[in-house]
């Protein structure tokens, strides 16, 4: 059996190891139009930054070490131009040979990536604007900053690469500009959830503007003048675009393989393509979410890996089966851990989900333990069938270990209420007597035995409005007095039994702590008492982050000029 793998990166360099050790006998050939296999694309932010200060270290195998342990035939520098799926053969051209030739298979593995989108602004060719993709990206960026020494950078795009690029470069002492075309850094987060990031980076200093669309570039002798509307926004010496990728399918164009949304490759189970014998993973591929059951690209590298494995299997006769992605991702900025697995809010939104939430603030660690830190959770589960949807972490410390509970949690189908059955380990150190992951159970428990209403941020406005509610703050008089919201009155809840009659039972009450633990202790003293009575998710903490993100950000071009 003779299998071709187009692409030697995440995909195609797993599905050919995993073949070879299912298959001794097989002659097995990679393709990649880089010079580089096996690499991680993950490191390449930490490179430029110095703190991967290897370049060895970025790449895993090389085609030397591959042929060695593997006897597989690594062929870079080689881009597959042509597929014939009739024939069964793929046309190659040798980039450095400008050769043209053709290899046969049995077998064929489409693992091509994708590739960075480039916008059509004016001036967007220039050699001081970049993309970061492969390790040759990687490269070149590293010898400009180095051989130029670079002191402004603007930053395009606000997702996973924009984010780790604004904080390596920072750390080189260069000074950065973001810009973003929608209205948050991180998509993958909800609003109310990026606002801690987009406040993080202004205390931090950074300048970053929200809701722009850059229009021109202009090549002067002062550096990258970047143009929304005529209107200099930024002046860089390097301008770095990441504002998103594409399937590189650009080759099979001419072929029968059925494509999907943005040309992604479409598979099935088996990541078999609609052509038989020709198989495709990583981020070319159309693949189904796991909470949602519906089509959707993921572009992570743990995806990639295991549906290369599934391809290998199939092809050497086992059956496996690829069960979906949740997009479980993780990063860091600076010391914060931003976090998120399954769907957020405004994807639930948009499918019409019937969702209910929960927002709390929980310590990394036991309160009484010195180091622990406050992490902002948010999770969403299905209020049909109680199946947990979606978290959302951002925190200092423990958030790692939180996310992939929730992630093995929506992955075994899980309820909600469930999880305060988990048996979690628990030390000072790590964790309290009940973790987090447990508190969002009790918490949801809670919501479901009708034992606690909530209200949200989104209703706080109406709500102020309505003059026939109590607005009641339960925290202490000195937390009332640094910041409160306007129209809610202050009983502390330890006073609250004492000072009951001072609230009329015929008015519906909303309560409000730091966190929401303290206004529910409020809520159940309250309801037991004949009244009406809804907790705010997510606490003060919560709602201060949100206002003073809507406080900055009221213009188009934000945190600047």
């Amino acid at each position: 059996m003779k299998v071709v793998i187009i692409g030697g990166v995440a995909g195609g360099a797993t599905a050919a190891a995993r073949i070879r050790r299912l298959k001794e006998d097989a002659e097995i050939i990679i393709l990649e139009k880089t010079g580089y296999i096996s690499y991680a694309n993950c490191g390449l932010p930490y490179y430029i930054g110095g703190i991967i200060e290897d370049s060895n270290n970025l790449t895993l195998q090389t085609p030397q070490s591959f042929k060695k342990r593997f006897n597989i035939d690594v062929r870079v520098n080689n881009e597959v131009i042509l597929v014939n799926s009739d024939e069964k053969y793929v046309v190659i051209k040798n980039l450095l040979t400008d050769e043209i030739y053709q290899e046969n298979y049995d077998k064929l593995i489409l693992s091509p990536g994708a590739k960075p989108i480039m916008p059509s602004s004016s001036g967007v060719n220039n050699n001081k604007i970049f993309t970061l993709k492969t390790v040759e990206d990687t490269f070149k960026m590293k010898k400009f900053i180095q051989d130029e020494k670079p002191k402004r950078v603007t930053i395009i795009g606000g997702g996973f690469i924009g984010m780790e690029m604004l904080e390596n470069f920072l750390n080189l002492g260069l000074d950065v500009t973001l810009v973003e075309g929608s209205n948050q850094l991180l998509g993958q987060l909800d609003l109310d959830m990026a606002s801690f990031v987009h406040m993080k980076l202004k205390n931090l200093g950074v300048k970053f503007f929200l809701n722009t669309v850059v229009s021109k570039f202009e090549d002067t002798e002062n550096g990258v003048n970047v143009l929304v509307n005529d209107q200099i926004i930024s002046q860089a010496d390097l301008v770095l675009m990441t504002i998103g990728v594409v399937p590189e399918t650009s080759f099979i164009k001419n072929t029968s393989i059925k494509l999907g949304m943005k040309g992604s490759i479409i598979v099935n189970e088996k990541m078999e393509t609609s052509i038989k014998d020709i198989y495709a993973v990583g981020d070319a591929v159309e693949v189904t979410n796991f909470v949602t059951n519906e089509k959707g690209l993921i572009l992570l590298a743990g995806p990639a890996n295991k549906q290369a494995r599934i391809a290998a299997d199939n092809i050497c006769g086992l059956s496996s089966r690829y069960q979906g992605f949740q997009g479980s991702s993780i990063l860091k900025l600076f010391d914060w851990t931003i976090a998120s697995t399954g769907i957020c809010e405004k994807q639930a939104k948009q499918l019409n989900i019937d969702y209910e939430k929960v927002i709390l603030s929980q310590n990394s660690n036991a309160s009484y333990y010195p180091y622990g830190d406050i992490m902002t959770i948010k999770v969403l589960y299905n209020k049909d069938n109680l199946l947990i949807l979606g978290a959302q972490i951002i925190g200092k410390k423990g958030v790692d270990k939180r996310i992939d509970v929730f992630a093995t949690a929506i992955r075994a189908r899980l309820k909600a209420t469930e999880l305060v059955n988990l048996d979690l380990s628990y030390a000072p150190p790590y964790s309290s007597a009940k973790d987090p992951i447990n508190m969002v159970g009790y918490m949801i428990e809670n919501i479901e035995n009708g034992l606690v209403q909530q209200f949200y941020l989104e209703e706080l406005e109406q709500i102020k409005n309505n003059n026939e509610v109590i607005l009641l703050d339960t925290r202490t008089p000195f937390e009332y007095f640094r910041g409160h919201i306007e129209g809610f009155i202050n009983i502390p809840v330890d006073e609250l039994r004492q000072r009951i009659k001072e609230l009329s039972p015929h008015k519906t009450i909303y309560v409000m702590c730091q966190s929401g633990l303290r206004s529910y202790i409020a809520c159940r003293i309250l309801s037991q008492n004949g009244f009406n009575c809804y907790n705010f998710a997510g606490g003060y903490r919560f709602y201060e982050m949100n206002q003073l993100n809507q406080e900055t950000f009221k213009s188009k071009f934000n945190c600047g000029i």
